[in-house]
């Protein structure tokens, strides 16, 4: 690949996911999986079988775990003889608890997972074949496009929440304050970009930035699909190259000396931290932040004024970067003694237009169609921006994003650790695009 230098590479850069996540691997997990995890045959529904109690584990805020408790208390108000045990903790607990719960054993029948997850606990033997429910689990309403985030080496491990797209949030009033003029998102390109974060920094109050940093694995494997890469192959290798790392923390690290991303102290305090409310755009002290698009309603009320989604920087220059994903995937544990009540719980929560009208877009826009075109017309301002946007970016989003391969819930974790180094300049970019490409090779081939 031809190398360029840092002025050269701006146009072809890209930055930050929702907030940055903590992701655990699997490790702890693999012993008990591999001494074989299998279905369980469960009983044929609770009015059948008695009464039968099913666990549904999910991360969130607050707010969230009121919305699903509405939709738990409706599904149990149909379905007479099941009861629902919610569990949920905010994101940085969640996975930690639930490798706990799965190598123990005692996973919940319902499981809401993310990112490489699914293909992770699938392929170790611990989610349930969904055409083993079929019966019962209807996905036939769903595009196959949406399906694809569940789905993993010929079967179908599990149906999404909702679809959204990874963006950039803006907070206009911190441009209006700053006398910097809001981007054209449909032609603006990564030095642009900078030099919109690099204009507010210099022109807003001490505390303001122009952006957050916008080093994630998620802004990664965007930046590298502009760029004809990607962070992972469809064979579960890694496909991103050390010059593009190179240049990308060549750029962050420029961003942050600069003033117009925060400095390392503040930028390695936050990437422990996922709620909106802490982040900067939930504070209105950035300009801008990559999030998904799900997010936008939770970022508009932690801030307390408008926001905007924005189309990323470079789409309109090279290859699109931005894609269509699974907000979130619904499983099954392969151990669940109650898969088809677990069944019937998933059906409803994907497909029942009362259950949609409760969660709305929380967990992203309905993929069943016939579901989000009954809820259309109930959906708030901010959720219709969501909806908008997201059908926006469908006619011209890239290609599906490639799952990464087992092991690469790693990634994260590597990378913010090497993008700490960076920031503090205790090493090189290209010392930590080495460091990157070596650690997360040895962590997705072992």
């Amino acid at each position: 690949m031809k190398r360029y230098n840092y002025a050269d590479r701006l146009n072809e850069e890209i930055a930050m996911k929702k907030p940055t996540r903590r992701y655990l691997t699997l490790a702890s997990a693999t012993a008990a999986l591999m001494l074989g995890v299998s279905a369980c045959g469960g009983s044929s529904g609770g009015e059948e079988g008695g009464d039968v109690e099913l666990r549904f584990s999910w991360w969130g805020s607050t707010e969230r775990a009121e919305i699903t408790q509405q939709a738990i208390d409706l599904f149990e108000e149909q379905n007479p003889g099941i009861t629902v045990q919610p569990e949920y903790t905010d994101f940085d607990a969640y996975f930690d608890r639930l490798a706990t719960t799965v190598a123990g054993g005692d996973a919940p029948d319902v499981i809401t997972l993310g990112g490489a997850y699914p293909r992770e606990y699938g392929d170790r033997g611990a989610l349930l074949d969904l055409d083993e429910v079929s019966d019962t689990l209807d996905l036939s309403p769903f595009p196959d496009s949406a399906l694809g985030s569940g789905e993993f080496s010929g079967t179908q491990y599990g149906v999404p929440t909702g679809v959204n797209t990874y963006a950039i949030l803006a907070n206009p009033r911190v441009f209006e304050e700053a006398g910097v003029e809001m981007p054209d998102d449909e032609t603006w390109s990564w030095e642009d970009y900078v030099e919109l974060a690099e204009a507010i920094g210099e022109n807003s109050e001490e505390g303001v930035y122009g952006t957050a940093d916008p080093t994630a694995a998620d802004t990664l494997d965007l930046h590298s699909r502009q760029l004809g890469e990607s962070l992972y192959t469809e064979e579960g290798e890694l496909n991103i190259s050390t010059d593009t790392l190179e240049s990308w923390w060549e750029m962050t690290a420029s961003l942050s000396e600069s003033g117009a991303a925060p400095e390392a102290s503040i930028t390695t305090e936050l990437a422990g931290q996922a709620a909106p409310e802490q982040s900067l755009m939930g504070r209105g002290l950035a300009g801008l932040q990559f999030a998904w698009s799900n997010q936008y309603a939770a970022y508009q009320t932690a801030a307390g004024e408008p926001l905007e989604l924005l189309r990323a920087p470079g789409e309109s220059q090279q290859n699109p970067g931005m894609w269509l994903q699974a907000s979130q995937i619904y499983s099954i544990s392969a151990r669940s003694d109650h898969p088809v009540e677990a069944a019937k719980l998933v059906d409803f929560l994907v497909n029942d237009p009362g259950a949609a009208e409760i969660v709305k877009t929380d967990r992203g826009v309905p993929a069943n169609p016939d579901v989000l075109e009954a809820i259309q017309p109930e959906l708030s301002e901010t959720q219709q921006v969501e909806t908008q946007f997201v059908g926006r970016m469908s006619e011209v989003a890239g290609d599906p994003l490639v799952v990464g391969p087992l092991g690469s819930t790693e990634t994260p974790l590597t990378l913010d650790r090497l993008n700490s180094e960076v920031l503090f300049n205790r090493l090189s970019p290209s010392e930590a695009a080495s460091q990157f490409v070596e650690q997360v090779n040895a962590a997705i081939t072992q």
